[in-house]
């Protein structure tokens, strides 16, 4: 992969980093890829690759730079329990702040071409929704997204579109939270939310234990057709 890690500059001098890949091509439309709690691990830079070799210009940024920069954890309990402290820590609005200048920054790089969308997947599906919401994407795609349904109030400034993927059996995402995510949107007709029986939270990562196959190439294959059509 034409990958590597660079720095994105903020507005008062700081700098964090952010897992640049780039497809084939060297060009192509953006997405900044939006890290679930474990960090831009090994995995999230796998799913990096995976939408660079689908064409696209991607930018993974360290949402937790302002906590701990390089944050790269396993699964396994003893990683879980940093990934939930740092979660936990974790300042949203400004997190939302910097995924701002991320955009602004995957927009400025010469090897972006079209339009930016944000994908996200576990917290980063709820920041993602966010960034519908106040970071200017073009389009947003939100995986299993925790706590979108605490934010609905923000969901009238949503005017991108945006896809929303949930599991029917998320043990951390009640069913009637889903509820009244497809309440608020219902008659927004830039709003796909679409929900996968018998899956559980985490379902589009191969190294969690809720890994499923059919849903995570479904979803995915959803993802890119709504990114295609959209960018």
């Amino acid at each position: 992969m034409n990958s590597r890690w660079i720095d994105i500059d903020t507005d008062n001098g700081n700098n964090f980093r952010g897992y640049l890949s780039l497809p084939p091509t060297g060009t192509g439309p953006g997405i900044v890829l939006i890290q679930e709690i474990w960090g831009v691990n090994d995995h999230i830079q796998a799913v990096a690759d995976q939408y660079a070799m689908d064409g696209y210009v991607v930018l993974a940024p360290d949402v937790f730079w302002r906590l701990q920069p390089g944050v790269n954890l396993g699964y396994d309990e003893a990683g879980s329990s940093q990934a939930f402290n740092y979660m936990k820590h974790l300042d949203f609005p400004q997190a939302v702040q910097d995924l701002t200048v991320a955009v602004n920054k995957l927009r400025s790089l010469p090897e972006t071409r079209g339009g930016v969308a944000s994908v996200g997947y576990c917290m980063g599906g709820l920041l993602s929704y966010l960034c519908a919401a106040n970071a200017g994407v073009d389009a947003a795609v939100c995986y299993y997204g925790g706590g979108i349904h605490n934010h609905l109030d923000q969901a009238g400034k949503i005017s991108c579109p945006i896809l929303m993927h949930f599991a029917e059996k998320d043990h951390f995402i009640p069913a009637s939270a889903v509820e009244a995510v497809k309440a608020a949107f219902a008659n927004a007709k830039n709003a796909v939310i679409e929900t996968y029986p018998d899956v559980d939270h985490g379902f589009n990562c191969w190294q969690r234990p809720s890994y499923n196959q059919k849903a995570a190439a479904v979803a995915h294959g959803m993802s890119l057709s709504f990114l295609g059509k959209v960018l």
